[in-house]
């Protein structure tokens, strides 16, 4: 697996989420970033910026990464629409376009590939990106043969942009009902179920009326697997900076696994990054301080 540089502290944990899951199915895929550009059609310096969140990464990107690692493309689309937003959110508030968050300039090899694909309708976004590459600067347009869009491309372009959004919200829509109804069936799940020859152990106080929340740790074993009572994701990718249940669950099995995450507050920080490290390396596993499907084993046995 590859050793990645560390991504900017500055970095909305929602963006970070994505970038995170992208990094992960790159070294699943074991490409190199060369041969990612050759596959997806984006060059190797765009994914460079994608990787190191310095730039954020389009749809089509995204999809075909996910084909790629054998990733659920729903599910990744989901957090590069989440991502979006948190990204558009960073943008609205800077005055000028100067910086690593500067609008992105399309590579020449990106263009080409665009034109080749899509042939007619694929021409006339050429001429928008060849005129986007001049006002910059640029010095790799390259010899394009341009016409001006008339009022039918247009037309069509208009109907493929209402398609994509259409689409998009119906995927946001499922994947918000599908993640209800999950978490609706663990609580019911944890209220009802009285599994015998479970272990019931609390080894975290209450949470104080005052001061940052805390959750309980009640650990149990159950079907060969322990659970702390406060998610039961298995492959839930968790990084520094993110918070939620899924972390204190992490912070409560590390803690019965007997390495020390800090209070189990729900927040990925140091001490939870510093525990995951010492199990990776106990467990043998690739020491990165993220817990991927992998880690979730190693903590659930």
């Amino acid at each position: 697996m590859s050793r990645w540089k560390a991504l900017p502290g500055e970095l909305d944990p929602r963006v970070r989420q994505l970038v995170v899951r992208l990094r992960r199915l790159k070294d699943h895929s074991g490409l190199s970033l060369r041969q990612l550009a050759a596959k997806t059609g984006y060059s190797t310096s765009s994914w460079e910026r994608y990787l190191g969140g310095r730039s954020l990464p389009p749809r089509e990107a995204v999809e075909a990464m996910a084909r790629i690692g054998g990733d659920d493309p729903t599910r990744l689309l989901a957090l590069h629409e989440v991502a979006a937003e948190a990204w558009g959110e960073g943008r609205a508030g800077t005055s000028a376009p100067d910086g690593p968050n500067a609008p992105e300039v399309p590579e020449a090899s990106e263009i080409t590939g665009t034109a080749d694909a899509a042939g007619t309708a694929g021409a006339a976004h050429t001429v928008e990106v060849a005129g986007a590459l001049q006002a910059a600067g640029a010095d790799d347009t390259g010899p394009y043969n341009l016409s001006a869009p008339n009022e039918e491309t247009r037309h069509e372009r208009s109907l493929r942009v209402a398609l994509v959004a259409g689409s998009v919200a119906l995927v946001l829509a499922v994947s918000s009902a599908v993640l209800l109804a999950v978490r609706l069936s663990d609580g019911d799940t944890r209220a009802s179920a009285t599994p015998l020859g479970s272990a019931t152990s609390s080894v975290s106080p209450s949470p104080s009326p005052s001061g940052p929340r805390t959750y309980a740790c009640e650990v149990e074993r159950i079907d060969g697997r322990w659970y702390a009572g406060n998610s039961r994701t298995r492959d839930a990718v968790l990084a520094e900076g993110l918070a939620g249940p899924e972390v204190a669950e992490a912070q409560c099995l590390l803690r019965r696994a007997g390495f020390a995450p800090g209070v189990v507050d729900g927040i990925f920080g140091p001490h939870t990054k510093s525990a995951v490290e010492q199990l990776q390396k106990q467990a043998g596993l690739v020491v990165d301080g993220i817990i991927g499907r992998h880690t979730w084993g190693a903590l659930r046995r």
